[in-house]
């Protein structure tokens, strides 16, 4: 698997990472040890960059990911993230970004994933009561000590982005993006080539439903988060289902699948973006790693911008108290 670069350049990782959040919360049931067979084979096929937080469930996440580089921690970029704030049972209780909030999120993420350093280590949200200043002050703090080699910020506004480069060099901003989710396109793509830092791109299949597997609400479980997003949801569902269905289109005059056509339209973009899709079945990652077997031309590009121009997508990609936390 090919690297690319985040940041100043010592920062390298696989063009695709793997995004491990949905294997511990989110997204259905989940099971542990397969989840560790999907972490296994992705870094056997010569992947490097696995991504977690300490919010994903809770903390078990960072456990999950610490138990299954045991014995290969050489081999692999470990990113995680601070700053949405939960409580012992699970209740989402704020974001948080002041000093001493993010000296014992570090402390505790690395007790949990069982290693020395953090590879790269986000504020996940921005805080909008505390200046930016402090919490990656903070954060370069940590840096110093030797617990952290990069620092990120996830969902950060560009002004918020100049202001933290400042008091250090950020290496990667975190920021949802994919054929249905291209707000970033604007504002914050012109930020990062000119600070030149590395944009990793998070739900690059859309959570899922760019990949064709869900043609109903029914298909996903219960307690599956998608239920409540807009995206998913009346309407919104079914005009999202017509851009899905020209995404298949496309992908099958190409003999691909939707996924792998999703994943390399965000590879195309930039050898400085990097798509980190997750997953929890082994068939998935599978399909996933030959997307990058995949160039599109300059005429294969227009055409899918021509399908899904800017915009397309129907409804907020997230609940509006939730929406509320991003771009700050």
């Amino acid at each position: 698997m090919n690297r690319r670069h985040l940041g100043s350049g010592q920062l390298l990782v696989s063009s695709l990472g793997l995004g491990c959040m949905g294997m511990s919360e989110f997204y259905g049931a989940y099971d542990d040890a397969e989840s560790i067979r999907v972490i296994h084979a992705y870094l056997d096929a010569g992947g490097n960059f696995l991504d977690t937080a300490d919010m994903y469930g809770n903390g078990r996440n960072e456990e999950l990911v610490g138990k299954a580089i045991a014995g290969r921690r050489d081999k692999v970029i470990v990113a995680t993230k601070f700053g949405v704030s939960r409580g012992p049972n699970g209740e989402f209780t704020g974001v948080r970004g002041d000093r001493k909030y993010v000296t014992e999120c570090c402390e505790a993420s690395l007790r949990r994933l069982k290693i020395d350093t953090i590879d790269l280590y986000y504020q996940h949200r921005v805080d909008p009561t505390v200046e930016i200043e402090e919490t990656v002050g903070a954060m370069k703090d940590l840096l110093k000590a030797g617990k952290v080699k990069h620092l990120g910020l996830s969902e950060a506004a560009p002004e918020t982005i100049r202001r933290a480069y400042k008091v250090h060099p950020i290496d990667a901003l975190q920021t949802e993006y994919s054929l249905w989710s291209r707000e970033c396109e604007e504002e914050i793509f012109p930020v990062t080539e000119e600070l030149k830092i590395g944009f990793v791109a998070y739900s690059p299949l859309g959570r899922g439903f760019l990949t064709g597997a869900i043609k109903s609400i029914d298909d996903l479980a219960a307690d599956d988060y998608r239920r409540f997003s807009p995206r998913f949801q009346g309407e919104n569902f079914q005009k999202n289902l017509d851009l899905v269905a020209k995404i298949k289109e496309i992908a099958a005059s190409k003999k691909i699948t939707p996924s792998q056509l999703a994943l390399a339209w965000v590879l195309a973009k930039s050898n400085k973006v990097v798509p980190i899709p997750g997953t929890k079945r082994l068939d998935f990652l599978t399909d996933n790693i030959g997307a990058l077997n995949v160039k599109l031309t300059e005429a294969d590009l227009s055409d899918i911008n021509a399908a899904l121009p800017s915009g397309s997508g129907a409804g907020e990609r997230y609940p509006e108290q939730s929406m509320k936390a991003v771009n700050l």
